[in-house]
């Protein structure tokens, strides 16, 4: 008894000590943020605690339940993904920038293009929190960790691997991969493992273009899945991606500890798995450079054949070696497969979504596509002639991440004072100042997209040209960053864009899509429902994305 007494004062002291401590710095941060001159809202938990993101979402639902407590700041603003429900809202009650303060620092949020050009231009005033991309040097040193020199290294190195030839290996292979998962997704009464599906393809379509491997598209619809990660490079791959946040959460080095069970030991066999190929393919393409050589142009043997070029360049100029470091490619590879698998996955999910629940604007997409193909069959569909003219399957694109956009980004002030002009006002941000691009603000606010601004319409991204002809659209600057913006812009866009319209090509040309109907159901209940699910379920995890879009089952059916 005396030790349970001694325990719970412990318990209570601890819990006590850190509210007091948190109370503390919520003062602080508090007078801090009031010489801003700005709104303010005040959060009692940080975001970052780790306890909280894992209870976050339940604790702040449970909250709402509770007579006279509602919608206030802690319930509107303390938990993972509010800025997908909010939208523009705060924005419109605030103006362009107000402070979220917390016990761990404050909040600057931003919903003005003029002044978030400003803050991508200012790189050096306005960098990128690197602590909280730490987690992703799991394989080594990347561009999502460094900055300064290194950053400027690296990124000129890996922006070249991003090319035409890279552009027309994802044309072909998403081609061969949707056709494959239509073929199957046709054959099923109705579907539910679009998600599921949707990942594969996007997983086998990074696996050519980033490390020349070839794979048949296989549903998750029922199918078993082999968990041994030892036999096969795609199965490493999967599992090191499904379980990103736990490595990144636990270490490589934590996870190869052998009392762990055995889904653990899987993933840290994975890393291994994952890691023992990328040597293989690194030493391969060295023997092939020494020997002057030509090997299969992926996204691997381009990044080591352009460090190879760089590093030589550099020993002639200046007598230093300007490459990357075998763990550094390493890290860069990983980071283009975290960035390019979900993203893309999760965007073609949202759009077949919301395509099946807009029948009008299938109409219009499959228009475009049979002007283009007529009748030629997808493998004689040529990426250099029929890509560019694809408008309409881009308009789906854009504006499906302008609602939801997978991957907001962060600034800080870091440890100096920045000044920024907001409006007619202009903002002394003290240091160590979080500066966040309200992107889900920016992209929905009518002062930038009209009055339906909260409405899916890719037709807002079509014009016509001089000549009659369609073209896309583009925002004036800072108004769109779903790729983000400036220097630090995502270097595989043109990736994910290619990927995403090839296979809405492939999709949308002879087929249409709708949602299941549930017992005497009307098609036009079915698609309000179906919209309900994306507003209400979507939700940030790693990525924005929808959380269960298995309750929706779609079908498909010839035009």
């Amino acid at each position: 008894m005396a030790f349970i007494s001694l325990t719970s004062t412990v318990l209570l002291s601890s819990v006590l000590a850190w509210a007091t401590y948190s109370a503390a710095c919520l003062l602080i941060n508090y007078r801090s943020a009031r010489k801003l001159g700005l709104p303010i809202r005040v959060l009692p938990i940080s975001h970052g605690n780790p306890f909280w993101m894992i209870v976050d979402r339940k604790v702040t639902s449970l909250c709402r339940c509770i007579p006279f407590v509602g919608d206030n700041n802690f319930t509107r603003y303390n938990w993972r993904g509010w800025e997908v429900e909010d939208k523009c809202r705060s924005h419109l009650e605030m103006g362009d920038a107000y402070v979220q303060v917390t016990p761990g620092r404050n909040w600057l949020y931003l919903c003005s293009s003029e002044s978030l050009l400003e803050v991508f231009r200012r790189r050096s005033d306005f960098s990128r929190p690197l602590e909280l991309y730490e987690l992703l040097r799991i394989f080594g040193s990347n561009l999502a960790t460094v900055d300064g020199e290194k950053w400027k290294k690296q990124r000129k190195i890996t922006a070249s691997c991003f090319n035409e030839s890279t552009s027309e290996v994802v044309w072909t292979e998403s081609i061969t991969l949707a056709t494959d998962m239509l073929k199957f997704w046709s054959s099923k009464e109705a579907v539910s493992s679009t998600a599921d599906d949707v990942r594969t393809l996007s997983l086998h379509v990074l696996s050519k273009a980033g490390f020349g491997k070839s794979f048949k598209f296989q549903s998750q619809d029922g199918q078993s899945v082999d968990t041994n990660p030892a036999l096969n490079y795609k199965e490493s791959l999967k599992i090191v991606l499904d379980n990103c946040v736990l490595i990144m959460a636990l270490g490589t080095k934590f996870l190869s500890r052998p009392w762990l069970p055995t889904k653990l030991q899987n993933v840290h066999q994975a890393c291994v798995a994952f890691q023992r190929h990328m040597t293989s393919v690194y030493e391969e393409e060295k023997r092939a450079h020494a020997k002057g050589l030509s090997s299969d142009r992926n996204l691997l043997s381009s990044l080591i054949r352009a460090s190879n070029e760089e590093a030589r360049a550099s020993s002639v100029s200046t007598g230093s070696s300007g490459g990357l470091t075998e763990s550094e490619i390493y890290g860069n590879m990983f980071v283009f497969n975290f960035a390019g698998h979900d993203t893309t996955a999760h965007t073609l999910m949202f759009a077949i979504a919301f395509l099946a629940a807009n029948p009008e604007i299938q109409t219009w997409l499959s228009e475009e596509l049979r002007a283009v193909f007529a009748n030629r069959a997808a493998d004689e569909w040529d990426y250099h002639r029929d890509y560019p003219r694809l408008v309409r399957c881009h308009a789906v694109l854009m504006e499906t991440v302008r609602l939801y956009t997978p991957v907001p980004v962060a600034k800080w002030t870091e440890t100096s004072t920045q000044a920024l002009q907001v409006g007619n006002k202009s903002v002394i941000i003290p240091p160590n100042t979080m500066v966040i691009p309200s992107y889900a603000a920016l992209h929905t606010h009518p002062r930038y997209w009209g009055e339906d601004s909260l409405e899916w319409r890719p037709a807002r991204w079509v014009a016509k040209s001089t000549d009659g002809k369609e073209e896309l659209k583009s925002p004036p600057r800072g108004t769109f960053m779903a790729w983000s913006e400036g220097d630090r812009s995502c270097p595989g866009k043109k990736f994910s864009q290619v990927e995403f319209v090839a296979t809405m090509a492939v999709l949308f040309k002879d087929w249409r899509v709708s949602p299941q109907l549930f017992g005497k159901e009307r098609d036009t209940d079915a698609r309000r429902r179906l919209l309900r699910l994306i507003e209400t379920d979507s939700a940030q995890v790693l990525l924005l994305q929808m959380l269960h879009p298995e309750r929706a089952p779609l079908c498909w059916s010839k035009i």
